[in-house]
Order: structure tokens, then C-alpha cells, then sequence
């Protein structure tokens, strides 16, 4: 980190660029014409680039050059709407001289590009960990410019999985059900150890050689759009990986947060971020929490700084438009600076008024979470609005292992899913929430529930039903676990059985699957493929009631349908008394129960067996 500081303060290019040419880096590389805001600025870097002449071609108007401390950047701003040839030239004179040329493309965007469509509770996500999902290409697992190598031994090294292995996959995903697929980061992160992760990222304009090129990211895109289907990038926007070409050779101090109390400028955050809003909260430890470092290799990103908060917005925007995507989840985002990501958020949704952002809202609480979706009265009552248009669920995610594995009582049980959903009124928009329970950052689901599959049957129905937009992990459809507590992060970052060609079982192939697979699996594509069409539960109304005897009863409904979820977490069978629940059934007589597909009848009482869900389409 020491070593950050002196290259700020002597100002030496970085040497991770030839010194051949003034210049030596562009971005954004490209850009398009007639976006909504046709303001564009351009970082521009090159050795002693600031006491040079920069000229633009074909009449193109500079707005206007801003330098910085560092004499190795100038941030070109120009108006797109004023240009009006396809590329034009920045040159650098000094003096007679010409010292570097570079052609800049303005590019026509696709039809309707602004209006795409983004990820709604009418999908279902599916998190994939690229590294560790399969191997499509074996030549790329190593790259000689990228320093760490494939070493599939080693539990937090790269295993070599890669786009091309997750394109080779999409028939499997699209049977399962799945219709948005979110990936761990995938942009360049060349630090020497633990980068199969993605998220100490080392170039935002660059996919990480391992997994490909950006070509192949927009592959992956378009392939999931012939589908129907969607790709959503996981952004950073809190911290960088500290060997990022800018970290480096930064271009102003306050580009990262710097510590003067700590060692190299590190602080560690002390992660309470509920001080995001409290009102009482200290300066020194809310400085420490928005401020402080996620780990040493991490310098944390200061979105105050307006040439910064430039960058980020300009840089999603590039990968929305080129890379056609239908969706961000953001990490880690009430670590960021809150006014800042509020502009950020509206930068993008003004551009692409129906993309869809999730941001990672690791707290505990309703009150506190929805305080992060926009227009939210709680965020309103901190006098905030985040524009941020979609949260994370961390509430149910950490209520529902603890409600399966508990006997009811005032507070425990099922009773603690239905007392988390009564605060569902603090949501402005509560079927645009992710709901989950688990995350490559959390205990395996079938880990904490020993790979049981009736667990796992009630846990899927209750994601599937409930309101909001469904996500599952990878390979919990087939019975993955692993051990956070015992094996860290990689041991719930295992490989998916079948990714490689050394793998001795094929769980892509559901005829190779083993019987332990094939139960989960084939109940995990029955639900979500039904799921697919179902209006009533992307959108319907909810009416919930109270469990009785460790059972959850709701209904989901509109003026068209009505489907009754039962889920019956007791070690016995229980008799389902319809009576209680005359208000949600009249006018129905029967039901279909879409997991068997047999008929029920509503007409007195009817049972469901011990550790079961079942969800009941009903018929007039």
C-alpha cells in the first residue's frame, strides 16, 4: 500500500503501460450517440500527458479539459449531440511535435436499446460463481499476463471455469427454470492470490483473460436474449483491487479513502453501516464504516470525488449498452457514499428507465433495508431517496433456516416468517425485492439442513411463492453443500459436479444425475417452470395467516386467480381445518396441488404430510 502513496506523490507513470506513446490509456474506449445525457468524459493517461497540447479532429468542441494533481490524466469533457461525424482523433502536440494519436468511435446504439427490458419479480435469478461452475475453454485457464495461475488443488486458487463454460450451460439453466443468470464478477482482477472472486477488480473495461473477452461476455448476453432469459452484472462500486492500473498511479489522493492513522492509509471498516441513518451516530465511526477498507487488498473508493462518481456512472452505462445487459446487482451497497449512489442510480435508470438495480443491503431489519429502495418512506424520514429501485431480502434470508429448524412458539417456528413479512408495508415496491437463502457469501443452504430434501422442498416453495424475485445458488439443485464454518469461503464455492472433463459424474446431464440429484432437481424445475407463467404470484396481492401448530398458510391472489401455499414444518402430518380460511376460498370449491398434481378438495379439511409443502391452484 506504501507503495501507492509514493507514486501519487512523485507522479510516476504506472509500469504497468509502455512509455513508447503519450497515450497510453482511453476510456471509456468507445461511446454512443443519442443517449439521454450526451455529456461524455474521457480520462485520458499517458506519461506528463497534462503539459501537453490536446487537440480533437473534424471540428469536434472540447467543453473542457480538467487536470489534476497527477500530470499523467486529463478528463476531456465533450457533447455528443454536437458531433456529427462517426470518429474523430484526440492528438497530444508538444510544441511541433505530435506525441500520440488516438480514433474515437461515437457508435450507433441498438434499436430500443434505452427501453430494454431488466430483471422483474416475474424472473427467477440464478447466481453463478464462474470460476466454479465449468471449464469451456481449457487454454484460458492460465494467462501469461495475469498472474495468477489455474490451480484447481487449491481450494481458494482459480479452477478455471469460464464464460464459455456457462454458454455451453444455458440449455440446462432454461430447463431448470431460471430466467435472469447473475455472475460474480468477472472484469480483470490480477491480484496474486484469492482472485477467482472477482470482486478486487483490476480493470472495469476489461473481462478477466481466465473467463474470456468482452466479446465472449456479450456472447454469453445475447445467447440468454435468444432465450428470453437475462444477464446481470455484479458491480463494484465501493472498492477497487489495490493493483488497478488507476490505484497504481492515482489521480488525485482523495480518488481512495486514505487513512492518515493507518498503516499505508488502510483502515479496516468496522462494517456497521446501520450508521448510514442513524442520526446519533458518531463521526469518527461512521467515517470508519463508509470509509474504512473491506481488506488490505481493497482500497475503498471515495464516490464523493465528481471525476470519480463520472467514472463509475460512465463505466455501467458502457456495460448495460454494450454488453446488452438486463440487470445490475450492486455489492456491498450502503458502504458507499449514500448521496453519491443516489445520483449514480438515477444516472442509470434515467438512461434506461425499465433497468432494474439490486443493491446489496446486508442489514437486519425491514425498517432498515427498505430504507435503501427508492422512494421509501423510512429512507424519506433520514430525508433520502436512493433511486435505487431494488434491496436484498436479508431479513427472510435470516429468519427461514432459523424458522425450519424451530418449534413454534410467540415468536419461533413459522412464526418468525410470518412476523418478518407483517413489516412488508415499509417497502415501496414489494415485489421488487430479491429474496434468497443463500448467497456465495453465506452457509449452504443444504449444509445447515445435511443435504435433507424436505427442507430444501420447503425452503424452494416458500422463495417461489412469496412475494418478490426468486434467487438460487448454484448447484443447490442438485444437492451442493458446503461448510462456511469449517472450509471458509471455498468450501461453499465448490465446483459444480460436471463442469470439468475430469469430473467423475455429470450433474449438467440430468440422465447422469444420481437419485440424491435427481430429487432436488426435478422438483427444483417442476416449481420454477411453473412458476414462469403464474401473473398471480409475480404480481398478485398477498394475504397471510397466522401459523398454527408450526404450519404457514398463505394465499396469493388477483382478480383472476387464487393459489393457496401450505407449509407444513412439523415432523407429522397435519389436518388443514378449511374453515379458518373462508374469506381466501369462497367461491372455490377445489384445487389443484401443482407438486403432485393431484386434485384437492376444499370442501371441510384436508392433510398435508409432515415436512411438506404444498401449493394449491384453486378452481371455482
Amino acid at each position: 500500500m506504501k507503495k501507492i502513496y509514493v507514486i501519487f506523490a512523485c507522479t510516476v507513470a504506472s509500469a504497468a503501460f509502455s512509455q513508447t506513446k503519450t497515450l497510453e490509456k482511453v476510456e471509456p474506449a468507445f461511446w454512443w450517440k443519442g443517449m439521454k445525457n450526451p455529456e461524455l468524459q474521457i480520462l485520458v493517461y499517458g506519461k506528463n500527458i497534462a503539459d501537453q497540447e490536446i487537440e480533437l479532429s473534424d471540428g469536434v468542441k472540447i467543453s473542457s479539459i480538467q487536470k489534476v494533481e497527477n500530470p499523467n490524466y486529463v478528463f476531456i469533457t465533450v457533447n455528443t449531440n454536437e458531433i456529427n461525424v462517426p470518429k474523430f482523433k484526440i492528438s497530444t502536440r508538444q510544441g511541433r511535435k505530435n506525441t500520440g494519436s488516438y480514433t474515437y468511435e461515437l457508435k450507433e446504439r441498438n434499436p430500443g436499446s434505452a427501453a430494454r427490458a431488466s430483471f422483474t419479480s416475474k424472473d427467477v435469478m440464478y447466481l453463478i460463481m464462474p470460476d466454479r461452475f465449468a471449464n469451456g475453454d481449457e487454454k484460458n485457464d492460465s494467462r501469461p499476463e495475469l498472474t495468477e495461475k489455474a490451480n484447481r488443488s487449491l481450494p481458494n486458487g482459480r479452477h478455471g471455469g469460464d464464460l464459455r463454460g456457462i454458454i455451453n450451460n444455458l440449455d440446462y439453466l432454461q430447463n431448470l427454470g431460471a430466467t435472469a443468470v447473475w455472475l460474480t464478477p468477472v472484469n480483470e482482477d490480477n491480484e496474486k492470490v484469492y482472485s477467482y472472486h472477482g470482486y478486487a477488480q483490476t480493470d472495469l473495461y476489461k473481462i478477466d483473460g481466465r473467463y474470456g473477452t468482452n466479446e465472449d461476455y456479450r456472447e454469453l448476453s445475447r445467447e440468454l436474449n435468444k432465450r428470453n432469459m437475462k444477464l446481470v452484472m455484479d458491480y463494484v462500486t465501493n472498492h477497487w483491487g489495490i493493483s488497478h492500473w488507476i490505484i497504481k498511479d492515482l489521480p488525485t489522493k482523495d480518488w481512495i479513502h486514505w487513512f492518515n492513522d493507518g498503516k499505508d492509509g488502510f483502515k479496516r471498516s468496522n462494517y456497521k453501516i446501520t450508521s448510514q441513518f442513524d442520526t446519533n451516530a458518531a463521526d469518527s465511526d461512521k467515517r470508519v464504516a463508509l470509509d474504512g477498507w473491506f481488506d488490505t487488498t481493497m482500497p475503498d473508493i471515495n464516490q464523493k470525488n465528481p471525476l470519480v462518481l463520472k467514472y463509475l456512472t460512465q463505466n455501467a452505462i458502457w456495460w448495460i449498452e454494450y454488453a446488452e445487459l438486463g440487470g445490475f446487482r450492486v455489492d456491498t451497497y450502503p458502504y458507499n457514499d449514500k448521496e453519491a449512489m443516489a445520483k449514480w442510480a438515477k444516472a442509470i435508470t434515467d438512461e434506461y428507465p425499465q433497468f432494474n438495480i439490486v443493491g446489496e443491503t446486508w442489514l437486519n431489519t425491514a425498517g432498515h433495508i427498505s430504507a435503501w429502495q427508492k422512494d421509501s418512506k423510512t429512507g424519506e424520514a433520514a430525508k433520502y431517496n436512493s433511486n435505487l429501485p431494488s434491496v436484498m431480502d436479508f431479513m427472510l434470508y435470516g429468519n427461514m433456516p432459523k424458522a425450519l429448524k424451530e418449534n413454534q412458539g410467540w415468536d419461533t417456528g413459522m412464526m418468525k416468517i410470518y412476523d418478518g413479512l407483517s413489516s412488508d408495508f415499509l417497502y415501496p415496491d414489494i415485489n421488487n425485492i430479491l429474496v434468497f437463502f443463500e448467497n456465495h457469501d453465506t452457509e449452504r443452504w443444504n449444509e445447515i439442513f445435511n443435504a435433507d430434501p424436505k427442507a430444501y422442498q420447503l425452503g424452494l416453495t416458500l422463495l417461489s411463492t412469496v412475494r418478490g424475485i426468486p434467487q438460487l445458488y448454484y448447484g443447490t439443485e442438485v444437492g451442493m453443500r458446503g461448510d462456511k464454518n469449517k472450509g471458509g469461503d471455498a468450501d461453499i464455492r465448490r465446483d459444480f459436479p460436471g463442469g470439468w472433463k475430469s469430473d467423475p459424474q455429470n450433474a449438467f446431464n440430468v440422465s447422469a444425475q444420481t437419485p440424491e440429484q435427481k430429487e432436488f432437481y426435478q422438483f427444483t424445475r417442476k416449481m420454477l417452470n411453473w412458476r414462469k407463467s403464474k401473473e398471480v404470484i409475480h404480481t398478485g396481492k398477498t394475504k397471510n395467516y397466522i401459523p398454527q401448530d408450526n404450519v404457514f398458510v398463505y394465499f396469493r391472489y388477483n382478480g383472476q386467480e387464487s393459489v393457496m401455499v401450505v407449509l407444513n414444518n412439523n415432523e407429522s402430518e397435519q389436518k388443514i381445518d378449511l374453515a379458518r380460511f373462508a374469506e381466501s376460498l369462497n367461491g372455490f370449491s377445489k384445487g389443484r396441488e401443482i407438486i403432485s398434481g393431484k386434485e384437492v378438495s376444499l370442501q371441510n379439511s384436508f392433510t398435508v404430510p409432515a415436512k411438506t409443502p404444498m401449493v394449491i391452484e384453486l378452481v371455482k
